[in-house]
């Protein structure tokens, strides 16, 4: 009997974990697309009845956002969505940089040939993306190429910290990636990325990787100028909301 009681407890703790792992999930793309702006207070009520669960997953996923990086709690306060300085952000860029490089040579050293035109292929479909003035779905096939690449390296380890600071710069959203030239310049970076993956050259694929971060940087610095704020300003969007394709959620900070 004590063995079954033991066994319904284990079972009723894995999907406590299930539930608090889709929870986080949820929590973490409406951060990250904007629906709880910067400096938002995850209110555990609201979201728990949004979210159809009880308060507990909420404050469990809270817990993991914030091992990531996505929110800090503040005692007595409650938690809420991380506000990045620019300090913050050129940092990010830096070892992204640094990392990047590394992630595409790898891949230029050990893709699969099936891989390596894949990644020719994903840039020709973010040219598409351009030449149509989808700059949403060219943001969403941006990031699809710098996992496809990281997931190309083989190098695990390295793909999973590239992946968590990408979340951490994806609170800034597409601040250096408006405007029809500011996506072919960075579309072109991809090119080089990719074809230098094609032909294996593991050192062009490193320069490369790690030039289009840095200029990332650059471009930041460039739209801080004209305004001189992270964050930009939603851009309309034919459905309304805040240009993600979603309404933007209001109050959840109340």
């Amino acid at each position: 009997m004590q063995v079954r009681h033991d066994m319904r407890q284990m079972l009723a703790r894995r999907r406590e974990r299930s539930l608090t792992a889709e929870v986080r999930d949820a929590l973490e793309e409406m951060i990250l697309r904007g629906e709880i702006g910067r400096g938002e207070r995850l209110n555990e009520h609201q979201l728990a009845e949004e979210l159809g669960v009880s308060r507990g997953p909420v404050r469990e996923a809270a817990r993991a956002l914030e091992r990531e990086g996505l929110v800090t709690a503040v005692a007595n306060q409650g938690v809420f969505v991380r506000e990045l300085t620019l300090a913050d952000a050129l940092e990010l860029y830096d070892l992204r940089a640094m990392i990047a490089g590394y992630l595409c040579a790898e891949a230029a050293r050990s893709a699969a040939l099936e891989t390596r035109q894949a990644l020719l292929a994903a840039v020709a479909e973010m040219e598409e993306a351009i030449a149509g003035g989808e700059e949403e779905r060219y943001f969403a096939l941006n990031l699809a190429f710098h996992d496809a690449v990281a997931r190309a390296s083989g190098a695990r380890r390295a793909a999973a910290l590239y992946t968590s600071l990408g979340k951490e710069v994806r609170l800034m959203r597409q601040r250096v990636l408006q405007g029809a030239a500011s996506l072919r310049i960075s579309n072109t970076e991809h090119l080089r990325i990719a074809q230098a993956i094609l032909d294996g050259d593991v050192e062009g694929a490193r320069d490369s990787g790690a030039a289009h971060h840095a200029n990332g940087k650059t471009r930041l610095l460039e739209t801080m100028g004209e305004t001189g704020d992270l964050q930009p300003t939603a851009q309309p969007h034919p459905g309304g909301g805040d240009g993600t394709g979603h309404q933007a959620t209001q109050g959840r900070n109340t």
